[in-house]
């Protein structure tokens, strides 16, 4: 009963705080680099006659580097709400340590339009459209990353774990969209124990349909259902005092990696869902660049 309404609340205030502001920032401030170029606003594909937009933060030239890792940042926001200026500061953070950062914007649920996965195939196509632009962007196809906070680590964590679902864009089918690190910031990853509520703040609008109709649903969008050995290595942090997704759902998740023999790491900051103090931002984001440094290499590494 608590694990459902820890998750009710996460949903009704997500949707409040996108009602009222965008989320703040969850990297560290600092002044950005006159040497970091930011492209904002590019487009990565058109869907129902929405345009699909991402940011690209490149890093400084660096000759001993051909080519960069690159990492997808995805934006919280309960699916319905949020944007990728969201992920400026981390974005910053990650091209100033010779990391291509992409922070992508995806379709909004709205009511009954953008249900799930409209999610998930936005941004599994911003990875192949990263892939399919590698020369031009100089980022080594093989190196991706993806990092995401909140409703975003949940879409982050199946860019590690599944392959493309929506193939319908002939331009990118031969490019994968799956990535070789995951970074998990606060994500729910399990939905199913909210699948017998008969209020859970708009999950059933998102799928379409309660647990009992359309199980496979729910379960599919939940990353603890994904875990095989294949996937990608993960790195989970999560703050101690989250009151919207609760810790058991980070150890849950982090075990059932473990037991499947994925490499994984979890590590709990004494914060909230979204992490104010500056102390918690500074260790979330070098725990992230540490992780990422491991499992796509060193960025002046690349190319040689």
């Amino acid at each position: 009963m608590l694990l459902k309404v820890t998750l009710l609340s996460f949903l009704a205030l997500s949707l409040l705080a996108v009602a009222q502001q965008a989320p703040p920032a969850i990297a560290p401030a600092a002044p950005q680099s006159s040497s970091v170029s930011v492209q904002e606003n590019v487009s990565y594909g058109i869907v129902n006659g929405e345009k699909l937009l991402l940011d690209v933060y490149s890093p400084p030239a660096d000759p001993r580097a051909k080519t960069h890792p690159a990492v997808i940042l995805v934006h919280g926001g309960s699916w319905s709400g949020g944007d990728k200026e969201t992920m400026s500061r981390m974005a910053s953070f990650l091209a100033r340590s010779g990391y291509v950062a992409v922070a992508v914007n995806y379709r909004l649920l709205h009511g009954d339009e953008n249900r799930w996965p409209a999610q998930l195939d936005d941004v599994q196509r911003s990875v192949r459209w990263v892939r399919a632009k590698a020369d031009k962007l100089n980022v080594d196809p093989k190196r991706i990353g993806a990092f995401g906070h909140s409703a975003g680590a949940q879409i982050a964590a199946l860019l590690g774990m599944e392959d493309t679902r929506d193939n319908s864009d002939a331009a990118l089918r031969q490019y994968s969209s799956r990535v070789q690190a995951v970074v998990d910031v606060d994500g729910p990853v399990d939905f199913v124990p909210m699948g017998d509520a008969h209020d859970n703040g708009g999950l059933l609008s998102m799928f379409g349909g309660s647990y009992e109709k359309i199980p496979n649903v729910w379960r599919e969008a939940s990353p603890v259902y994904q875990v095989a050995k294949s996937n990608a290595p993960f790195l989970i942090i999560h703050g101690t005092q989250d009151d919207i997704v609760p810790m058991s759902q980070a150890e849950e998740f982090y075990d059932k990696l473990q037991k499947a023999g994925v490499p994984v790491e979890l590590i709990k900051i004494d914060d909230g869902h979204t992490f104010t103090t500056p102390e918690a931002k500074r260790r979330m984001a070098f725990a992230s660049l540490m992780f990422f440094d491991k499992y796509l290499g060193k960025p002046a590494d690349q190319g040689k």
